[in-house]
């Protein structure tokens, strides 16, 4: 009884992952983590150096119909690209990765995320998006990480690093004592092994950084970039044909 008073206070119950507010939002009244999943096959992990990269970047990857887009934490010029792609392409579905603390939730709300990204996950970092509304995707690797997230009220969680955990194999794995729980696996994936995790029945989305690598973007190579998100856009439709793997 005790632990159970203690885990509902460190972990609020939740309309899970609901938010409501701001321009840069799905067509739906209020968002659930596995909509924005949903709208696109691949989510890009983006690394922006440059500010004035984000727009155009954003607007090839729509273009190409990749919609869900996530800026990553890992420069200062992060932030403001957010600003400038909800601004600037309001057709795209822009979150903030590598979110590791607080302090970096509520830096990427008052940024105007559409949705949150972690690699991993904390007790307190959970505790404090729980009482948010922000839609958010936290990182898990093993069973202990998904257990935490399942109590925290998510049941969408991000597989980090999904290739050094196990890939296709891990997930198959998870998928039975976890059947509730929808997985975005990324790191290690590209091009060439992201239809083997999509016909995995738990996944509903990858991530990867194939669609806007570095050189591209420094060199402002929009149409080849555009060209990728294409080509990334029907690699769900390729695994729907060839059937969904049972777990």
């Amino acid at each position: 009884m005790v632990l159970a008073l203690l885990a509902s206070s460190l972990f609020p119950q939740r309309d899970p992952q609901r938010h409501q507010s701001g321009d840069n939002r799905l067509t739906l009244a209020s968002p659930h983590i596995r909509d924005i999943l949903a709208a696109s096959p691949v989510m890009p992990v983006i690394v922006l150096d440059r500010v004035e990269d984000a727009a155009p970047l954003a607007r090839a990857l729509v273009t190409g119909g990749i919609r869900v887009l996530e800026v990553t934490m890992r420069s200062p010029a992060a932030l403001e690209s957010v600003r400038a792609i909800r601004h600037q392409v309001p057709e795209a579905i822009v979150g903030v990765g590598t979110i590791v603390t607080v302090a970096d939730f509520d830096a990427a709300v008052a940024a105007g995320a559409a949705f949150g990204v972690s690699p991993g996950s904390s007790d307190h970092l959970l505790a404090h998006v729980a009482q948010q509304q922000l839609p958010f995707l936290p990182g898990c690797m093993t069973p202990s990480d998904l257990m935490r997230a399942m109590e925290a009220g998510f049941d969408a969680v991000k597989l980090f690093p999904a290739k050094q955990a196990g890939g296709v194999e891990m997930l198959k794995a998870l998928g039975g004592p976890f059947p509730r729980i929808a997985f975005c696996p990324t790191g290690g994936i590209d091009a060439l092994s992201a239809p083997d995790y999509l016909r995995l029945p738990n996944v509903a989305c990858v991530g990867g950084s194939w669609l806007a690598p570095a050189n591209l973007v420094n060199s402002g190579d929009w149409e080849a970039i555009r060209l990728r998100a294409v080509a990334a856009s029907a690699l769900r439709a390729v695994a729907t044909a060839s059937g969904k793997t049972s777990r």
